[in-house]
């Protein structure tokens, strides 16, 4: 009986042996596992009970803030200063992960009572609806001309748009399309001038197709709040914000940044922008070239992007001129405002009554 009993144990044991050996050689794998999908799992956990996600948002300009229904973008905020006379300006911001009108709120403070002017929220940003759909250069384009239409800026002679960094795409694009209604463009810090040989790693995802996987990517239900709130911390933001900046950051356009990017729905569109899907590939052809109007380019130096094929498009477009404003890194109305306004005054007063 003992014998059988030891014989029964040794079996067992023999029979424990494999199962004992692959529990021990899987044991590594499965802490490797647990140490890649803790940091995960903390930052969605902190997202969802630490992270405020409807912070107050004052206004970006203190102006009157008006709405209006975009058959294709939907609810469209702008913000308004009608005093003053002339042809409408309007100013259109870029796009980042915390943009808004806030960007556009030197010039617009100091052009107001001057004559009319105008700021839109971009779809997606600001006080416009943020919704959860497909976000493209095509939908802001849309976005800009219904704002002409509603301001009625064909009737008075075309608006000039200031628009800055990658709303200059947008703007390039919709005076293409409807340039009855744009008299005139003046493109702060313009993407797209880098040459296809230098375009950005957005820019080359968008070229090559690869956005949509990497938007699948940042945008999955899971985790895609907790990858935007880590993108629009206070450490991140003031990152990014500095290579936008000579100089110190300022102080109100940070704040503004933090609040705009926590609100309900706000990580919507900046992940459409972060995969690279708003950019346009060979800009220059597709757009720049296209361009009638008289155009501007301000520009120095730049955190993001380079201005490289800037010169062969100024010798070929004869409508097209720059200026340098320096030493600025991409916001020049902040940190220059008033040899901005001077390019901005100076080119208008070379095209008062060209039309299209």
């Amino acid at each position: 009986m003992a014998t059988r009993r030891a014989s029964a144990e040794q079996t067992v044991e023999q029979a424990m042996e494999p199962t004992q050996g692959a529990r021990g050689g899987a044991t590594p794998a499965l802490i490797a596992l647990g140490a890649a999908l803790t940091p995960l799992a903390v930052g969605i956990a902190y997202s969802r009970v630490a992270v405020e996600h409807a912070a107050p948002l004052p206004p970006a300009i203190e102006a009157e803030r008006h709405e209006f229904l975009s058959p294709m973008a939907g609810m469209i905020s702008y913000y308004a200063d009608e005093r003053g006379e002339g042809r409408p300006l309007l100013l259109v911001h870029g796009v980042n992960a915390g943009a808004s009108a806030y960007e556009m709120g030197p010039l617009f403070d100091a052009i107001r009572g001057q004559r009319p002017v105008y700021a839109l929220d971009l779809p997606g940003f600001g006080f416009s609806e943020r919704g959860d759909r497909a976000y493209s250069a095509d939908l802001f384009a849309v976005a800009l001309l219904d704002l002409l239409d509603e301001i009625g800026a064909e009737a008075r002679g075309g608006a000039d748009v200031v628009a800055l960094s990658l709303g200059s795409e947008f703007a390039a694009r919709a005076a293409n399309h409807r340039p009855e209604r744009i008299h005139s463009l003046a493109l702060i810090s313009p993407t797209g001038l880098a040459g296809q040989a230098h375009e950005n790693r957005s820019q080359r995802r968008g070229a090559s197709g690869a956005s949509r996987w990497w938007y699948r990517l940042f945008a999955f239900p899971l985790w895609s709040q907790a990858f935007y709130d880590a993108l629009v911390s206070w450490p991140s933001l003031r990152y990014f914000l500095q290579r936008s900046f000579n100089g110190a950051v300022d102080p109100g356009l940070l704040e503004y940044a933090w609040a705009t990017t926590h609100q309900p729905g706000a990580r919507f569109a900046p992940l459409y922008f972060v995969s690279g899907q708003l950019f346009t590939s060979n800009a220059i052809e597709k757009l720049y070239r296209r361009v009638a109007q008289p155009t501007l380019v301000i520009f120095d130096r730049d955190g993001f992007v380079n201005f490289d094929a800037l010169p062969d498009l100024l010798s070929a477009r004869a409508n097209w001129q720059a200026k340098r404003v320096a030493p600025t890194c991409g916001l020049p109305q902040f940190e220059r405002l008033d040899d901005t306004m001077r390019a901005l005054q100076t080119f208008w007063s070379q095209t008062p009554a060209l039309r299209l």
